[in-house]
C-alpha cells in the first residue's frame, strides 16, 4: 500500500499547485473585470478580447479547482447525516461514490469534450466576435479539469481504502479536511460538552 500512498500522495501536491495557482486567476479576473469596467466608463472602449478573457479564466478556476476542491473536501456533503455515521461507514461511502460515480462522471465528460477540443485545435477555431479569441484553449480546459478530478478521485481513493485496511488515519475526521459545515457541527458539539460538564 505504500507504492499507492506515494502515488496520492504526489497526485495531491499536483492539486495543490493547481489549486493555488487558481487563486490567482480569481486576482487577474478581478483586475481585468476592473479594467474593463472602468475603461468602458471612462474612455466608452472595450475589447472583446479582454471581455472573452474573463470567462475564459472564470472557467479555468472552476474546471482546475475541481481537483482541490476535492482534496479539500470542500464539495457538497450532507454534513448532518454524514455526521451520524461511524467513521467506516462513511469512508465505505466514499469508495462507493467515487467508483459509480465520479469516475464514470468524469470517464464521460473527457471523452465527450476531448472531440471539440481536438476540433477547435486543428481548425484553428476563432471566437465569432471581432477581435475575440482563440477557442482551443478554452475547450481543453475541460478535458483537463475533470482528468484533474479523476486523477484526485484515485488518490482520495487510495486514502480511503488505506483506512478501511486498518493502516491509515481516516482522512474525513482530519480537521484540515473538514468542511466549514463540519468545523462548526464540531465546535457546536464541544460548547455542548463543556455546557453539560458545567451544569454537573
Amino acid at each position: 500500500m505504500s507504492f499507492f500512498l506515494l502515488i496520492s500522495r504526489g497526485i495531491d501536491r499536483l492539486n495543490q499547485s493547481v489549486g493555488l495557482f487558481t487563486t490567482w486567476l480569481i486576482l487577474a479576473t478581478t483586475l481585468i473585470s476592473a479594467g474593463n469596467a472602468i475603461v468602458r466608463k471612462a474612455f466608452d472602449s472595450s475589447s472583446n478580447a479582454l471581455l472573452e478573457i474573463q470567462w475564459y479564466l472564470f472557467a479555468a478556476v472552476f474546471l482546475l479547482g475541481a481537483g482541490y476542491g476535492l482534496l479539500k473536501n470542500s464539495h457538497v456533503r450532507i454534513d448532518f447525516i454524514s455526521s451520524m455515521l461511524t467513521p467506516r461507514t462513511r469512508n465505505w461511502i466514499d469508495v462507493g461514490g467515487i467508483l459509480l460515480a465520479l469516475f464514470p462522471f468524469c470517464a464521460i465528460c473527457i471523452y465527450l469534450s476531448w472531440p471539440l477540443f481536438m476540433q477547435a485545435y486543428n481548425t484553428g477555431e476563432m471566437s465569432s466576435n471581432a477581435g475575440g479569441l482563440i477557442r482551443w484553449p478554452v475547450y481543453a480546459l475541460v478535458p483537463a479539469g475533470f482528468a484533474l478530478l479523476m486523477l484526485q478521485g484515485v488518490s482520495e481513493l487510495i486514502k480511503r481504502l488505506d483506512f478501511l485496511l486498518g493502516q491509515g488515519e481516516d482522512v474525513l475526521s482530519s480537521e484540515e479536511t473538514m468542511s466549514d459545515e463540519q468545523k462548526e457541527l464540531l465546535e457546536l458539539e464541544k460548547i455542548a460538552q463543556q455546557q453539560a460538564q458545567g451544569a454537573r
